[in-house]
Order: structure tokens, then C-alpha cells, then sequence
């Protein structure tokens, strides 16, 4: 079943380990096939270095296990909130990458520095708020895709691709589960320029005129970066 999603899957959650994003068994990948509205995601706690794409285990969108001899990830609940919520998403990453999960333990969103950040974001990548008490207590992890929700807003999620929870890590989505993987290797990348940047000195923002022209040459109807496949 969905074994092509669960190849994607797989190899998505192996980037997160060669980008240097996920060490031991933390971070998961997950991505949905938008025809069935299925889920494939990475098993809870095993080890990157024995899974097999077959490992993979598939959910319905209500986290009833479909197929798989493991365990879905803890964070399964987060992943399914996020993909009911925004029926364009194909992927879902989390990561406990060092320089994005600075940011999150710090409780700031990373502002908008320099070009390359605003080549992948419109303005700072924000943070959440912390979960309250019974929120940590009572449904932890759908809690924790709620306050995404509510910090995302009304923005569409495919413009912005990534966000911080409070004392925890990032969240990145894309069209799929190698775009979401995509997107957070730039996040960490963007989130460790932004480190040394503030450790320099400098925490004012880009510049309007400049954020406009590097984001939107790469996104919306009058983007040019890359090139014309239309033809």
C-alpha cells in the first residue's frame, strides 16, 4: 500500500539525518497522499539507521493505524491537525535542529535578516506562544498543532513554510514529504545566519524594497526565479 509515499517518506526522514538536522532517533517526516488522504510516517523511536521504506506506517486521518507492524510517531497527532487543517499540504517535518530550536527554546521568532531568508520568508519565521498548563497535560501533541494553526492565522501555509513552537523545535510543511524536508534544511541554514548575525550586532530588519524582491521573484503569480516548465 502507497508504497512510492513510503519510499518518499523514507527518504525524506534519512535527509533530516544527512543535513545534519536529526541525531539519534528525534525528528520525524511524514507525508499525505492526497488522493486517499492517507499518511505516511516515520515509526516512534526507531532508529534511522535499521528502517526500511516498508517500516513506514501508514494512518487514516484520524490516526487509526492502516498498515505498519510499529508504532507511528509521538508526534502523529501534530502531523494529522496540520494536514486537516491545510488540505494542500503533502508533508509535515519536525526536527530538533540546533540553530532553529535556539530560536524556539528562546522563544523568539527568527527576524528577517538578509536575502537569504527572505528567498524562503515573507518577514520574521515566528514563534508561538507557550502551551498552558492543561494544555501540555490534555492532548499535548494536538494542542501543539493548534498553536501553529493559531500562529499561522490566516497566512497560507505553502508562504509560509515553517514555525516555531515555544521551547520545543520547528515545524516545517511543504507539497511534500522531500519539499517539507527541503524546506527545513533552509530554515536551519537561515536560523544559524541569523545566530551569528545578532551575536555581530545587527538585529534591524531587511530592508521593505529588498525583502519584496528576493520573496516574491521566487513565489506568487509574478515570480521568475528558476526556470519555465510550461513549455
Amino acid at each position: 500500500m502507497l508504497e512510492k509515499l513510503k519510499i518518499s517518506v523514507f527518504k525524506a526522514n534519512l535527509d533530516l539525518v544527512s543535513n545534519g538536522l536529526v541525531i539519534q532517533t528525534w525528528g520525524n517526516a511524514s507525508g499525505r497522499d492526497l488522493k486517499s488522504g492517507l499518511i505516511v510516517i516515520k515509526p516512534s523511536g526507531l532508529a534511522y539507521e535499521s528502517m526500511k521504506p516498508g517500516d513506514m506506517v501508514v494512518v487514516d486521518p484520524e490516526g487509526k493505524i492502516v498498515e505498519g507492524r510499529f508504532k507511528p510517531s509521538t508526534d502523529t497527532p501534530t502531523h494529522l491537525l496540520l494536514y486537516k487543517t491545510y488540505r494542500t499540504l503533502g508533508g509535515v517535518v519536525h526536527t530538533h535542529s540546533s540553530y532553529a530550536t535556539s530560536w524556539a527554546q528562546a522563544g523568539k521568532g527568527i527576524p528577517p535578516l538578509g536575502t537569504t531568508h527572505s528567498d524562503y520568508y515573507y518577514g520574521e519565521v515566528p514563534c508561538t506562544r507557550l502551551l498552558t498548563e492543561d494544555e501540555i497535560e490534555n492532548d499535548y501533541e494536538i494542542n501543539t498543532g493548534k498553536i501553529i494553526v493559531e500562529t499561522l492565522g490566516a497566512t497560507d501555509p505553502l508562504m509560509l513554510t515553517s514555525v516555531l513552537v515555544n521551547c520545543h523545535g520547528p515545524f516545517c510543511w511543504g507539497t511534500s514529504a522531500e519539499n517539507a524536508a527541503c524546506n527545513a534544511v533552509a530554515l536551519e541554514e537561515i536560523a544559524r545566519m541569523a545566530f551569528y548575525t545578532v551575536l555581530l550586532g545587527k538585529s534591524e530588519p531587511i530592508n521593505k524594497s529588498l525583502l519584496d524582491k528576493h520573496f516574491k521573484r521566487k513565489h506568487g503569480n509574478n515570480a521568475y526565479y528558476g526556470q519555465d516548465n510550461s513549455k
